[in-house]
């Protein structure tokens, strides 16, 4: 069993590419070290036999990792090192147990480099496999993420059910609440992650890889999303622990990165809390080798900028207020958002709720993102103020109440952009409501469906004939129609003739020089 199980360890990280032949021995006895057991009978031959019997299709779904981090974890359990058999303890001793068969990070940064001499896609397809092959990535997991397409009056959007992210459970909440705090490292965006074996409050890192970057000047990091919400979700953070500021500053670091990886879009979040959907502390960015919803909307109005002859610019047909900016000269186009910024950033529009400051408070900032269009850079600057009213106290232009049942977080960059990121509860909710409808239960006797009595009786209202053969079509249709509404909560400009009107008073006023 035991050598069974350091075999078929070997034989994974060389199927992977994680190592080479002459690591074997060395993998070998590192993973009988780290779980005291006593090595023997290394057999060469043996581990190129289970090399011939893994499947392509094991690797890239993570059924065949999966299988082998719990068979040694319960090893693990056995021999006393893993002292508790919780989801916390587990993900810090199976992440160290990966960090055996995970290169140096000078040997992963060469190897990126190397390829980045043939090819930038090269370079980021090398790294994301090795990413999910250490299992910084956990495949396993990913998979267990419900995603869905659905027409909209916008285009299709795309939702999706992260079941990915693990929940600590009421006991490791308490362990949590004794344990002393710690400053280092100061978050988990800081380059200090890389390596760290991490506690109970923190992930473990062991097989963290970061790949250093040059923006504009500054010192960057580039790195993979461990939850990969979309194909290749990389995140890009500043070497130093500094807070997000959305500035002058900031575009020309965006229009460097796409310089670099031109077949990836990146953006980032709005700087202001209730609109900022991630970390404020560090500054850092979100991009990827994905085409979202957003991407793909036409402009349906354009207008010209005084000063600035050579970009287009227009208002983009989608629920939030988006002004796309294109153009060759990347300089020349950060000098326009700069400009379109600073402006925004004083601007006030009583007639539609829109107030830049609340005395010294300021409301309005920006959520810019930025690709390459061929030979063309686009950066769209979507527009978001973070005023709260007696009537909306999480947010004037945030999620309202009536839509809470189905999202209630801040409308973060992946959400404005068009794909909707919901919380796990909303798999057994949305599955039981689905039984309810076609049972004709009432949905207000029932606590886990009180919260979507109201929306759950209007869905019977508009589809009389729901079934048990559509009913699952049909709930998946009206959730993507309450995350538009919810876009259009988050929206500072309404899509009805009011508001049209004043986004056209506001490119009155950036259009003059």
């Amino acid at each position: 069993m035991v050598e069974e199980l350091l075999q078929d360890f070997v034989a994974y990280g060389a199927y992977c590419k994680l190592i080479e032949e002459a690591d074997f021995v060395y993998i070998y006895n590192s993973l009988a070290t780290l779980l005291t057991v006593e090595p023997k009978n290394y057999s060469y031959e043996k581990i190129q036999e289970k090399l011939q019997g893994i499947s392509k299709e094991s690797i890239e779904d993570g059924s065949y990792l999966e299988s082998l981090l719990s068979k040694l974890l319960s090893l693990a359990l056995e021999k006393g090192v893993l002292k508790e058999d919780n989801l916390v303890e587990r993900d810090l001793l199976d992440t160290r147990i990966m960090g055996i068969l995970t290169d140096r990070p000078s040997h992963v940064q060469k190897k990126f480099r190397e390829f980045y001499q043939d090819s930038p896609k090269k370079a980021t397809e090398y790294f994301y496999e090795f990413s999910q092959n250490n299992d910084y990535i956990r495949r396993y997991r990913i998979r267990k993420d419900i995603h869905f397409h659905k027409d909209t009056d916008y285009g299709p959007v795309e939702i999706s059910i992260n079941l990915s992210k693990p929940e600590k459970d009421p006991k490791m909440i308490a362990l949590l609440g004794k344990m002393q705090s710690s400053s280092y490292p100061a978050c988990m965006l800081c380059k200090e992650s890389e390596g760290y074996g991490g506690r109970l409050d923190f992930p473990a890192r062991e097989n963290h890889r970061i790949i250093p970057l040059n923006l504009a000047g500054e010192e960057f990091f580039f790195q993979y999303s461990p939850y990969v919400y979309y194909p290749e979700h990389c995140i890009v953070f500043h070497k130093e622990h500094k807070p997000m500021r959305i500035s002058a500053e900031i575009f020309p670091k965006l229009f460097s990165f796409v310089e670099q990886f031109p077949h990836y879009f990146v953006g980032s979040n709005a700087d202001l809390p209730i609109v900022g959907g991630s970390i404020l502390s560090h500054e850092h960015f979100q991009g990827g080798n994905y085409s979202f919803p957003m991407e793909k909307a036409e402009v349906e109005e354009y207008f010209t900028l005084e000063g600035y002859p050579d970009i287009q610019a227009g208002i983009v047909n989608w629920p939030m207020s988006v002004i796309r900016l294109r153009g060759k000269n990347s300089a020349e186009l950060s000098s326009c958002a700069t400009m379109i910024l600073e402006r925004f950033r004083f601007y006030s529009d009583p007639e539609v709720s829109l107030h830049a400051f609340t005395e010294e408070t300021p409301h309005n900032t920006i959520t810019p993102i930025a690709r390459r269009r061929g030979e063309d850079f686009e950066l769209d600057l979507v527009l978001r103020n973070n005023l709260c009213t007696e009537e909306h106290p999480l947010g004037l232009f945030h999620p309202h109440e009536e839509y809470h049942h189905i999202k209630k977080e801040n409308i973060g960059l992946i959400e404005v952009m068009g794909l909707a990121v919901l919380p796990a509860r909303l798999k057994k909710e949305l599955e039981e409501l689905e039984t309810a409808l076609v049972s004709g239960e009432d949905l207000r006797k029932k606590e886990s469906l009180q919260k979507h009595a109201d929306w759950g009786e209007e869905i019977l209202r508009k589809y009389p004939h729901l079934s048990s053969e559509n009913v699952h079509e049909i709930v998946q249709v009206e959730v993507a129609k309450v995350f538009m509404e919810v876009l259009s909560c988050a929206g500072i400009f309404k899509r009805d003739a009011e508001g049209k009107a004043a986004f056209r008073r506001f490119t009155e006023v950036i259009s003059k020089a």
